[in-house]
């Protein structure tokens, strides 16, 4: 067939050109045997089976939450309407038409004007009604909804007893609701090219081949592929975005994510399992930071610092705290200033006063002309930066009850960085200070959060995170009897699960299924399910007799899992102290005692912060020896803080950008 067409249409090159081709390219694949990539170079026997990568998501918007008790009939009715007319069920509102509905509601009870009273009498009336104002300005947003950024719970709170509408009797009925608005924590410009670029450093970096390795793979069907997600918006964008990168993808991201990313929250989402010793870490750290208490060593030695209680706070937290609260007065008052007369300024800048979040979220680059107008970066307005900041500094100190909330200090730093790089603009005076009175709190307190020592650590850790080091541990157990079945096809999978590596770890699977399956709560059967199915996934693999390559039996299983801070840390934390588990009877840690230290001093995982771990096969090694695999974990702390602290020239162009840089991974081994 293929020399009829040569005659026809070109028949010079009939006698030049073979009439059959060879089934095999002559052409070298591009691929070299593959070594470490980031961290040194392997023997020529050594190749890349298996990719686990766990990724915080990128730059966002602070997350923020307005609560207030509404009496109004109107927004009683709504709840009413929402939830079946049940008088004692709460009512989520997602929906576009739900929220419309709730924005129309409003609207006609904030009143046009501010009164300008400001009475003690009248402090609470004012007070709910500039409440009232924010979540009217919060739904107007953008001009449009999206249940993804915004979502609205009412909360029924006291009732009274009404005649039916029959006359046969009485029923309830609604006299008082608690509205809680959420939004925020959108992924901004900075955070999706955050995303693409650690996605390209990991197709250059991470697999073999200079960045073309991982595109031939994938490309010849040699690279499974599967990336996770939570069902944040958040999450989900920056999880399209890196595999935008990581694949040389062209486009906008909403195509990737439905194609690419899985959604599944109940491995990558939730505190509830652990909020209980949460709830009691953040006390004892309360109780640290407030009686000035010295952190007692756990294990008698101060050779290890990250063994005490508390360890990581500031010596001088208790006198930090009052700076921190008058700082962050002094900077509210100047946003108030910015916010009064706002709807003046939209109405002479017309063009800014619909401003259009998804737009917004589809930019890799800041808004230039909302920049050169004064106004915030994003689609915040003043009105809602005042409201981000008041509620900071109300609720991190009670003048009435004397007391600080230490809760609210991740909060408050993570107002003062968004603010540095998103509005620096912006000029507020003492924002930088506050800045280093926060992180100096903050980086004592967040990793506290998960374990005020490192048993507890494991404890909260372990809970948070079971499913994912389940699945964690799937994935690497499929790569590596996957391999053994390739490269000895006389061994089923079944077999290789029982080689002399495997036999302790299957052994310790069964124990554990067996002990979670005692659980008798629905929960818990469901994620017994999942992991079942999770375990029985379907495996794709190139057959080597259709393969128009030199290497058909080259093959790369990625998971990607993208994920929350909460996770990061919990993972993290598993690996860092999993050994302290009674049950190893005192094994050596995972991580080397550099390492630990070096983590220790090291206590923000910022945005994109991510751990890797990489499955090598040594080829020359026998299938029966445990050498034949190894695993290589590394991590990355994500965003480099530095052009916050140390501001230069070359630092000052990647502020003008509002985008920091990603820290390179480090070993944990």
């Amino acid at each position: 067939m293929r020399k009829i067409f040569l005659d026809a249409k070109a028949p010079h090159l009939s006698s030049t050109i073979p009439p059959t081709l060879p089934w095999k390219s002559k052409a070298p694949e591009g691929l070299t045997r593959q070594g470490s990539g980031i961290i040194g170079t392997f023997g020529q026997s050594e190749e890349l089976r298996c990719v686990v990568v766990v990724i915080r998501h990128g730059d966002r918007t602070p997350k923020q939450k307005v609560k207030l008790k509404v009496t109004e009939e109107k927004l009683l009715n709504l709840m009413l309407k929402y939830n079946g007319g049940k008088p004692r069920a709460e009512t989520k509102l997602k929906s576009a038409v739900q929220l419309q509905d709730l924005l129309d509601a409003t609207r006609q009870l904030v009143p046009p004007t501010r009164s300008g009273q400001e009475s003690d009498s009248d402090a609470e009336d004012l007070e709910h009604i500039e409440k009232l104002r924010q979540v009217k300005a919060v739904l107007e947003e953008g001009g449009h909804f999206s249940g993804i950024y915004r979502k609205v719970q009412l909360k029924p709170l006291k009732w009274i007893k009404v005649p039916e509408h029959n006359g046969d009797g009485e029923e309830d009925r609604p006299i008082e609701a608690l509205m809680i608005l959420k939004y925020g924590g959108v992924l901004t410009h900075a955070g999706r090219k955050q995303a693409e670029e650690l996605g390209r450093f990991f197709r250059n970096n991470i697999y073999p081949g200079e960045g073309t390795g991982l595109l031939r793979l994938h490309s010849t069907y040699r690279h499974d592929l599967k990336i996770y997600s939570s069902d944040e918006g958040r999450v989900q964008m920056s999880a399209a975005a890196f595999a935008k990168g990581l694949l040389d993808l062209e486009g906008q991201l909403t195509p990737i994510l439905v194609s690419l990313v899985s959604k599944d929250s109940s491995m990558l989402d939730g505190l509830e399992d652990a909020s209980i010793e949460m709830d009691e870490a953040k006390a004892r750290l309360h109780e640290i930071i407030i009686s000035n208490a010295k952190a007692k060593n756990t294990n008698g030695s101060v050779e290890f610092p990250w063994m005490v209680d508390g360890a990581g706070l500031p010596p001088n937290a208790s006198e930090l705290l009052p700076k921190m609260a008058t700082l962050t007065k002094q900077v509210t008052a100047q946003v108030k200033l910015l916010a009064e007369g706002e709807d003046e300024k939209l109405a002479l800048t017309s063009s800014f006063s619909r401003y259009d979040q998804a737009k917004a979220l589809g930019k890799t680059t800041i808004d230039a002309a909302r920049i050169a107008a004064g106004l915030p970066c994003g689609s915040e307005s003043f009105l809602l930066m005042f409201a981000r900041w008041k509620k900071l500094e109300r609720d991190l100190y009670n003048e009435r009850k004397d007391r600080f909330d230490i809760t609210q200090i991740p909060d408050v730093y993570d107002s003062c960085k968004y603010d540095l790089v998103h509005n620096a603009h912006l000029n507020l005076k003492g924002l930088e200070e506050l800045y280093k009175v926060a992180q100096l709190l903050a980086d004592g307190v967040i990793p506290n959060e998960y374990g005020i020592n490192p048993k507890q650590k494991l404890k909260i850790g372990s809970k948070i995170a079971r499913r994912l080091m389940g699945k964690v541990l799937i994935d690497l157990r499929n790569t590596r009897e996957e391999a053994i079945c390739v490269a000895d096809p006389k061994f089923t999978e079944d077999e290789a699960l029982f080689l002399p590596t495997k036999e302790v770890e299957h052994q310790q699977k069964i124990q554990v299924r067996n002990e979670d399956g005692r659980r008798s709560s629905t929960t818990s059967e469901k994620s017994m399910d999942q992991e079942d199915e999770d375990d029985r996934e379907t495996k794709y693999r190139l057959d080597p007799k259709y393969a128009n390559v030199k290497t058909p039996d080259r093959h790369v299983r990625t998971r990607l899992y993208f994920t929350s801070e909460s996770h990061i840390h919990s993972l993290m934390n598993v690996l860092r102290y999993c050994n302290l588990d009674e049950s190893l009877h005192g094994e050596d840690s995972l991580v080397c005692q550099s390492t630990l230290d070096r983590l220790h001093r090291t206590r923000e995982l910022d945005y994109m912060s991510n751990i890797v771990l990489r499955m090598f096969e040594n080829t020359e090694v026998p299938l029966e020896d445990e050498k034949r695999f190894r695993i290589e974990m590394t991590f990355s702390r994500g965003a480099d803080l530095s052009p916050l602290e140390d501001k230069t020239s070359e630092t000052s162009s990647l502020l003008q950008e509002h985008t920091l840089p990603i820290m390179g991974p480090e070993r944990l081994q």
